[in-house]
């Protein structure tokens, strides 16, 4: 996983050489706080759990900077409603708005 802040998004590397686009999830940073506004896999590597890793990849990078994360995007809001151990990412006066 690699942030391209040039792109605004993170992707997920894959492939012999790990230089293929396996998926990504596009954002909008703000100070203190990061938007996930869309999280797309490549349909060649479906079930292969690259969407699981992406999310757990970009949320672990985004507390080791001390973001706030706003998840617009259905896919990390509902990896974070299935992993709650990152609930804790999206400001507490915020949640009810996402759901979680």
């Amino acid at each position: 996983m690699v942030d391209r802040p040039d792109r605004s998004r993170y992707e997920i590397l894959v492939g012999e050489d790990g230089n293929e686009t396996g998926g990504f999830a596009d954002y909008v940073l703000a100070p203190g706080e990061i938007s996930f506004v869309h999280t797309e896999t490549d349909p060649r590597f479906a079930g292969q759990g690259l969407g699981g890793r992406l999310a757990r990849g970009v949320l672990d990078d985004v507390r080791a900077r001390g973001l706030r994360v706003l998840p617009y995007c259905p896919f990390i809001r509902g990896w974070l409603g299935k992993h709650p151990e990152y609930a804790d990412l999206v400001p507490e006066e915020r949640k009810e708005e996402f759901g979680l």
